[in-house]
């Protein structure tokens, strides 16, 4: 009892400390910029009593872009973790195994040869993303399949791998065969280049993670059965293959939704969950809503300093987040 009360206080510790440095990073963040906010200025402006100019910037410029990386970088987090149990491969990541790629090859497909309305491409974009994922998902899925075994989580990540890099591929042929003019927008998104600056994009992902999160924390128990082996989860009862599917849905919901307006952003999915595990333990109870807010953290936190602190300025935040993450990921695989 008293254990599980001293895990208790460290949980919600570690969710204020998180939640702490998250507002720290959205004050810096709004102060600084090609346009420079007065920390003076800051609260009459939210309150609107500021200049026009400063509301602008304010309401319609730095807020919405750290909306979306906030919440992309939460959905990328709980996609990562959600693999990671039903894979039982704690390398697994949305990014490394072609989930994103697949989003990004319809993103970029959509974007060259489909008309474009403006009143709809913000709620169009996500779910086009999420086409392409969910038919990347499935094939992977299918070709990691065996009868009377289920499917083989070694042989997902693996496969999820290799159809990563055709996926790239296959973005760099349409960036060869495009037109001029949009080939900036392939190369912002395979940078990582958060893109969804408004309030309609905000808007267009918000649902899905209000969905899916309550969904994917109701379902932390399954979550840990899962991961325990398949020979526990028939043990319980649970329809193993129907359970990982649906979950794996919804991972590919969160992740596609993230991307299709962030850009191909890798590693947030693999860092926030680890880093979670590390503070808290294993549990999916425990260590997934510090995840979340992790993600969200650490992908606003990338873009502040690729746009801001670095000297260069404007520094994809998917650029950012990979200096960090690739030698994450190959600690991970040393050590595993």
């Amino acid at each position: 009892m008293i254990i599980e009360k001293k895990r208790e206080m460290k949980h919600r510790l570690v969710l204020l400390i998180i939640i702490l440095l998250t507002v720290l990073t959205i004050v810096i963040s709004l102060g600084i910029g090609d346009y420079a906010l007065s920390y003076n200025n800051l609260i009459p402006t939210l309150l609107g009593q500021g200049s026009f100019k400063d509301e602008f910037v304010l309401f319609d410029l730095r807020f919405p872009r750290m909306a979306i990386t906030i919440l992309s970088g939460m959905a990328l987090a709980l996609s990562g973790a959600v693999l990671q149990n039903i894979t039982r491969n704690d390398l697994a990541d949305p990014g490394i195994i072609g989930i994103n790629s697949g989003a990004g090859v319809a993103v970029t497909v959509f974007f060259m040869y489909m008309p474009i309305d403006s009143k709809t491409f913000s709620y169009l974009v996500p779910i086009i993303a999420f086409i392409g994922a969910l038919i990347t998902a499935v094939i992977i899925y299918l070709l990691a399949y065996k009868k009377n075994e289920g499917v083989q989580p070694l042989r997902l990540v693996l496969l999820g791998v290799g159809l990563s890099m055709a996926l790239s591929g296959l973005m760099i042929v349409i960036m060869s065969l495009a037109d001029r003019s949009k080939v900036d927008f392939i190369s912002k998104w395979l940078a990582g280049n958060v893109w969804g600056l408004d309030w309609a994009f905000v808007l267009a992902i918000f649902p899905c993670i209000v969905i899916l999160v309550p969904y994917i924390l109701y379902k932390s128990n399954t979550l840990n059965i899962i991961k325990l082996s398949r020979d526990v989860s028939i043990g319980v009862g649970m329809s193993i293959e129907k359970e990982r599917f649906k979950l794996l849905m919804a991972s590919v919901a969160l992740s596609s939704f993230a991307v299709s307006v962030t850009g191909n952003i890798s590693f947030i999915g693999l860092m926030a969950p680890h880093i979670a595990k590390a503070l808290v333990g294993h549990r999916n109870q425990m260590f997934i809503p510090i995840a979340i807010l992790m993600g969200g953290w650490l992908l606003l936190l990338a873009d502040t300093i690729g746009q801001h602190l670095l000297q260069s300025g404007n520094i994809p935040a998917g650029i950012v987040v990979s200096v960090i993450g690739a030698p994450y990921f190959i600690y991970l695989l040393l050590k595993k």
